[in-house]
């Protein structure tokens, strides 16, 4: 939610950025629900619509499919109890010492499930959606590049669902592969193996764009460590930490592994790619709301995408000597009257929702994008041949 509104900002404050035509999209973890559906051709809107306020027809999202109990296998773990009862006194029999706490623990830890909520109902949701009005739910279909990144739990391998050799998986069963995080949803079987949260091996994976020959790099990380000592000092939060318990522990934890890693993977990049440029956006480090907002609390999501949206208009505003130099060297500049709008919000410019459409008119639709970027490419080269 909070990728979302940072995208809504990107596509209203700056011109020339149309995020449905990008060349290459990069989906790990949860960002892979949207480089899916940007890469399907539906922006930031329409994307709103579905996930947000829920007036979208064509994909009807029901937020509680992220937590429904995993009923299945906790019932797959549960059968498997007298089997590994047999294995566990047939041990002790051949082998009296091996009887201690420890190899009790490990014996129970099989019967923990994998995961606590199923996933399968997220993978159906995105099947339906990508298989309406134009879209497709098949990588080799798509105009432009899509790579979902998910890692091989059994050998930590991370592969790129949409490139040769793997893009005949669907993209519904990418994402949800991609998103499995361990703990809250079990692994996604995929041709015999076992697939989990793509961040687990990079955060956003994005040598992946590089190695396509990208000359602009855009890149969002939700996850940042939370800075309560500059939080104090704005007077915003004033406790440490640790006073949350384990779960805030955990959280900042796991947001500092995910930064650190994102940091030192730009910094190598910018050497490496010397060409490309490269915008990293992520919340600010003393962004109250977005670290103690419950990753569960679907009702907050309209409030996180707006506020998400403020915030990174508020960045771009920060940046916007640093930033508008660099995005003239791609056609793009800011629009200053969306920058300089303080009250603005993530939903005020969404339109009254037209008319429902049938598949045909919408492929018709897609149609015409596709001969008019066409011959906006044709034109711009024009241009570009005339100036040299």
């Amino acid at each position: 939610m909070y990728e979302l509104g940072t995208l809504r900002a990107l596509e209203e404050a700056i011109e020339g950025l149309d995020l449905t035509s990008l060349d290459v999209y990069v989906g790990v973890s949860s960002g892979a629900f949207l480089a899916s559906g940007l890469a399907n051709r539906m922006d930031t809107a329409a994307m709103t619509r579905v996930f947000i306020t829920g007036d979208r027809d064509d994909a009807q999202f029901h937020p509680d499919a992220f937590v429904r109990p995993a009923f299945w296998e906790y019932a797959r773990r549960a059968l498997s109890f007298p089997r590994h009862l047999v294995r566990w006194w047939r041990d002790i029999l051949l082998d009296p010492g091996s009887a201690n706490l420890n190899a009790a623990l490990s014996r129970l830890g099989a019967l923990v499930p994998a995961g606590l909520f199923d996933n399968d109902e997220i993978g159906r949701f995105l099947a339906d959606a990508f298989s309406r009005h134009g879209r497709t739910n098949d990588f080799r279909e798509l105009r432009r590049k899509l790579r979902v990144v998910a890692v091989d739990l059994d050998n930590g391998e991370a592969v790129r669902f949409g490139e040769h050799g793997w893009d005949d998986v669907p993209i519904s069963r990418a994402v949800q592969a991609s998103a499995a995080l361990p703990g809250l949803y079990p692994p996604v079987p995929i041709r015999n193996r076992q697939f989990v949260d793509g961040a687990l091996r990079r955060t956003m994976h994005a040598s992946i764009a590089l190695e396509e020959g990208v000359d602009l790099l855009i890149g969002l990380n939700p996850l940042v460590p939370f800075d309560a000592s500059m939080a104090r000092a704005h007077g915003k939060h004033p406790e440490s930490l640790v006073e949350g318990g384990l779960p805030v522990v955990l959280s900042q934890t796991f947001r500092t592994l995910l930064q650190s890693r994102v940091q030192v993977g730009m910094a190598k990049y910018a050497h490496q790619y010397r060409e490309v440029d490269q915008l990293l956006l992520e919340p600010n480090p003393d962004d109250a709301e977005m670290f103690f907002t419950s990753v569960f609390s679907y009702k907050s999501r309209r409030r996180v995408c707006d506020h998400a949206y403020r915030a990174t208009l508020s960045d771009l505003r920060a940046r916007r000597a640093q930033l508008a130099p660099i995005l003239a060297r791609h056609g793009l500049r800011f629009r200053d009257e969306v920058l300089d709008d303080e009250q603005r919000g993530a939903f005020d410019s969404l339109t009254q929702q037209r008319r429902r459409h049938t598949n045909t008119t919408a492929r018709l639709r897609r149609a015409l994008d596709d001969v008019e970027t066409l011959v906006s490419s044709r034109q711009r080269g024009r241009r570009r041949r005339m100036r040299g």
